[in-house]
């Protein structure tokens, strides 16, 4: 189902805090924190002249978030990024002194960092950034996973040093303890979600992301004509279509924001005209993407700014990871995530339906720009959907 925001916000500039967030200049801000990470650097992006050729279009690129910061997804940037500011503010405060994002990495700033506790729920690549950011700037993580994340993400953020709590249900309702924990233990909750009355943090996280879209700007050779985006709680896409909008305005690309057909909120909140929440259902293989409910600060931004709502199975998800990691002749070899193949899946499924195809005026002169959010961030499970497909997901209890 291919559903066009109609919002009558649609196309609206954004409003001077979205912008801070999300807008041309929000990737200066997130260069001052970068001597905070010395192992930072640009990811690759790629072009598939291969795959565009198959598919009759022009040319199509793709940025390969798996090898950000060794964690394998572009969430690197949000949940690490936002836990830097976290813990400037509170040693400025107990240190009664300014301090420089480089101070991040004194004994000093750490020892007072001892002494605050972040947490935050997560179907895997925000909280390994959440706690890879309190390993790295010393203060204590707690980390909420439902029964639906596997034991080899677990692992993945079990090494950064957190502490994990199970929980029952789905993400959102992760969510929801997380959130009601940190409050009764006075822990600083770092969420991706943001909601009536707490947005302050997620707008950090998302802001965090707006190097990536910095980098592509510059990366790029030509304008693109398309861009398909993970949908997920919005986070992501909204830093997609929000920046864009404020970069180029009248000039933007097209932007069609993916979701699994299983977990779509985005897609029935736009044909809505208005955010709401869906029942949980059956688990989807795009693990990355099972959000139930839109974001509040992304949604006011995606209202403005995203085009058109894709929904995709899980069969095409894996056959788009299949297609990366296979690839036609001429075309680089890539290790992209069931999650973070779903916007390739997304073009797919446009590109053989021509009512689709021809609504988003996807053509032999389209470009199209792909965020192959994260690799292979569960390898045990990339192997067995490579190899057996979907029914690896069903043979695992989902």
């Amino acid at each position: 189902m291919l559903v066009e925001n109609n919002s009558a916000k649609h196309g609206q500039a954004l409003s001077r805090s979205e912008a801070a967030i999300v807008g041309k200049a929000a990737p200066d801000e997130v260069r001052r924190y970068l001597p905070a990470f010395p192992i930072y650097k640009k990811t690759p992006l790629l072009e598939l002249p291969g795959l565009a050729r198959s598919l009759g279009l022009a040319g199509i690129a793709v940025k390969d978030e798996g090898q950000r910061y060794g964690l394998f997804s572009f969430k690197a940037l949000g949940g690490a990024y936002a836990v830097a500011r976290l813990v400037l503010e509170h040693a400025q405060k107990q240190l009664c002194r300014s301090l420089t994002p480089a101070q991040l990495l004194d004994g000093d700033v750490q020892a007072v960092a001892r002494g605050m506790t972040v947490c935050c729920a997560t179907d895997g690549n925000h909280g390994r950034s959440v706690a890879a950011g309190a390993q790295m700037f010393g203060c204590r993580c707690v980390i909420f996973l439902h029964s639906g994340v596997s034991a080899g993400r677990e692992a993945a953020i079990a090494a950064f040093g957190a502490e994990i709590r199970r929980t029952d249900g789905n993400y959102d309702q992760s969510v929801a303890e997380a959130s009601a924990t940190g409050k009764a233990e006075g822990w600083t909750v770092v969420s991706d979600f943001s909601s009536e009355g707490y947005t302050e943090i997620p707008g950090t996280v998302m802001q965090g992301y707006a190097i990536m879209l910095d980098e592509i700007v510059h990366q790029s050779t030509a304008p693109y004509t398309h861009v398909f985006v993970q949908g997920g709680v919005g986070g992501l896409a909204a830093v997609v279509s929000g920046h864009l909008l404020d970069r180029f305005g009248t000039e933007r690309p097209r932007i069609i924001v993916v979701e699994p057909s299983r977990a779509n909120c985005l897609q029935l909140s736009a044909q809505a005209n208005r955010r709401l929440a869906m029942e949980a259902g059956d688990a989807t293989v795009m693990a990355m993407l099972e959000c139930y409910e839109p974001s509040l600060v992304a949604w006011d931004i995606l209202e403005k700014s995203a085009d058109f709502y894709l929904d995709v199975s899980d069969d095409t998800a894996v056959e788009a990871l299949r297609r990366f990691a296979k690839p036609l002749e001429g075309d680089p070899v890539l290790k992209i995530g069931e999650s973070g193949a779903a916007g390739l899946a997304g073009l797919e499924v446009a590109m053989a339906d021509p009512t689709i195809r021809n609504r988003l005026g996807l053509n032999a002169k389209s470009r199209v720009l792909l965020i192959g959010t994260e690799g292979a961030t569960d390898p045990e499970l990339y192997e067995k959907l490579l190899k057996d497909g979907t029914a690896a997901f069903a043979a695992a209890g989902h």
